[in-house]
């Protein structure tokens, strides 16, 4: 069986390799915990609990369950005092991976080893033949129409870099998606029909994601009728893209009418592959493209903009799931919402068999190679989901844990996951309900995070950091003789970018003793809250611009009593009643405060943010 090995699947091979993994996904994954074993055995975190044993019966006895909080030590000792990989792995560590989660404000490391980049390919490269099976394409020739692959025509997706730095051990720290698009896997890749992307790699590769949008949305309109299918990683930066091209699509029409380059664009890879793509002017294309965007109308400009596409293929289960109804709006529901695979920086985790799926209905096949899994019950008997606490603190039993080939259908998971760079049975955090299984291999529906709350883009804001920002902003209204009654919030999407929104219900309880600039006040708070909300926040606001600034609505008085009335009316219970610290499916709450808001404030300024 295979477990690092550099694997080049493509086609008809993939599918066979799919039904082999998963066929066996037992044997397989017992194959892969042996060999997990065997080369991280002598780490000291696993001598610590097996003294040397590679028995996996002793691993599942011996070794506990563990959290962010159990690992960081090790983190710490190897990305910051240079200690060596051996503390947790039997390979090198090559880098440290941001994950989207944080740890004291801070973002989370995962460890990555060399091998890591093989497993992310063999994934990636399963993606397509995947989706060959499903959609067809027809096309013309000067004597008859044929049914043609997706190998005929060129995909346009958004990728991105971020700006990489490194632990003072010299250890390379960055996203999962950077260190993919860095790689050679990615820079030195052979050509593949099924993959010939209409942004160039330089424009992918440029730090700077203004220049970066910029040529890949001008490359995209130049290859406009030969693009097949439209995406980003997730679709958040699809609907960025999207924004982007409604406030700049003059001069991208300017840029191909000339054959000429803004002068804005001064990345040299950045400028140097795009200019050769504007290899003379074309003012028919560039015609064409300004009709279109000077429509009054943007309802289903994706598909006037590039007729040929059949999918958009984006992330938009979980919190995703908010920015549906606008892709559906640009695409005039006309378009497949494809999300392909499921993984996280911890780990890749597995696809999507059926991807022209409904995204409510998506399930993910796991992938037994991928690393060893283990599911942690959070239901109850029938199944029903218990709780979607995540408490660090909490010691869970090792004989709670349930491994790939015994989860129930209809059930609830967290998954829990061990891999060869050093994660042991790791909770990652994702709430799993089994949908049924591929052969031997269990698929599940992603549900959502435990704990988050509020997320537009890669931020994920729990209830208690959100809770701790709002204490302490509200501290800002002591001196005015004010107090902050009942809160509440929103992720607000109907913008780009998406913003958070607060609702607070404020009373003044006594004579003031400073007169209260509503304004002055309320901006200061909300700068507060962001000041306080963790880094991944805080640099998608400052930095990436991806979340817009924190609004606080201010609603009259009562408003509250009045949500809790509705919502119990709509089947709560008075006496368990609490306010729910985020309003997220819920129009009728939300239309409710909404006709209840006085005034509405934002932040001034961006929070601060340190690389």
């Amino acid at each position: 069986m295979h477990y690092g090995k550099k694997l080049e699947y493509k086609g008809e091979e993939a599918l066979k390799e799919i039904e082999k993994l998963t066929a066996k996904a037992d044997e397989v994954q017992n194959n892969l915990l042996r060999e997990i074993l065997i080369r991280n055995g002598e780490t000291e975190y696993l001598r610590k609990y097996l003294r040397g044993s590679k028995d996996v019966s002793d691993f599942k006895r011996c070794v506990p369950v563990s959290t962010y909080k159990n690992i960081y030590p090790y983190i710490q000792r190897i990305a910051i005092s240079g200690e060596d990989s051996s503390l947790i792995s039997g390979h090198p560590i090559t880098e440290m991976l941001c994950s989207s989660g944080t740890s004291a404000g801070e973002p989370k490391l995962m460890p990555s080893i060399a091998e890591d980049l093989d497993r992310r390919t063999f994934l990636y490269n399963l993606i397509m033949p995947i989706m060959n099976q499903h959609v067809h394409v027809h096309g013309l020739n000067f004597t008859y129409r044929y049914i043609c692959g997706l190998d005929e025509g060129k995909a346009m997706y958004f990728y991105f870099v971020k700006a990489e730095m490194s632990t003072p051990s010299g250890l390379p720290t960055r996203t999962v998606l950077t260190s993919y698009y860095k790689s050679k896997h990615f820079k030195c890749r052979t050509r593949d029909p099924y993959n010939d992307f209409t942004s160039p790699d330089p424009a992918i590769l440029c730090n700077d994601s203004n220049q970066s949008m910029y040529c890949q949305l001008l490359a995209g309109l130049i290859h406009r009728h030969q693009v097949l299918r439209l995406g980003a990683v997730f679709a958040s930066a699809l609907l960025r893209a999207i924004s982007f091209l409604e406030r700049n699509w003059f001069q991208l029409c300017n840029d191909i009418r000339s054959g000429r380059l803004d002068l804005t664009i001064t990345d040299p890879g950045c400028r140097s592959s795009t200019l050769s793509l504007l290899t003379s002017p074309n003012p028919t294309l560039a015609d064409e493209i300004e009709e279109i965007c000077s429509r009054p109308s943007w309802k289903g400009i994706l598909c006037q903009l590039w007729p040929r596409a059949k999918y958009i293929e984006a992330v938009v289960t979980g919190s995703m799931a908010q920015y549906i109804p606008s892709l559906e709006y640009y695409s005039a529901g006309k378009l497949p919402l494809v999300g392909t695979m499921y993984a996280s920086s911890e780990c890749y985790f597995g696809v999507n068999l059926k991807p022209l799926s409904n995204p409510a209905d998506v399930s993910f096949t796991l992938l037994p190679n991928m690393c060893y899994f283990e599911f942690l019950p959070l239901g109850g008997e029938n199944g029903t989901l218990l709780s979607m606490e995540f408490n660090e603190e909490e010691e869970v039993p090792n004989d709670k844990l349930v491994d790939l080939g015994h989860v129930r259908v209809g059930h609830y998971y967290e998954l829990v996951v061990t891999t060869f760079a050093g994660l042991n049975r790791y909770r990652i955090g994702d709430v799993l309900q089994v949908t049924g299984f591929y052969n031997r291999a269990p698929q599940f529906r992603f549900i959502c995070r435990r704990n988050v709350v509020l997320s537009i883009d890669n931020d994920k804001t729990n209830e208690e950091d959100l809770h701790k920002s709002v204490t302490i902003a509200k501290n800002l209204l002591e001196p005015y003789s004010a107090l902050l009654v009942e809160y509440t919030s929103y992720a607000d999407t109907s913008t780009v970018p998406g913003h958070y929104v607060l609702y607070w219900e404020i009373q003044i309880v006594d004579s003031p003793a400073l007169p209260l600039d509503h304004q002055k006040v309320l901006e200061e708070c909300c700068i507060a809250v962001e000041e306080q909300l963790d880094y991944v926040y805080r640099r998608c606001r400052s930095h990436d611009k991806s979340v817009g600034p924190l609004e606080i609505r201010v609603v009259e008085p009562g408003t509250f009593e009045t949500l809790m009335d509705l919502l119990v009316s709509q089947g709560g219970s008075i006496n368990q009643y609490k306010t729910p610290r985020c309003i997220k499916s819920n129009n009728a709450a939300l239309m409710l405060l909404d006709s209840h808001v006085k005034d509405s404030f934002f932040s001034p300024r961006d929070p601060k943010w340190i690389p």
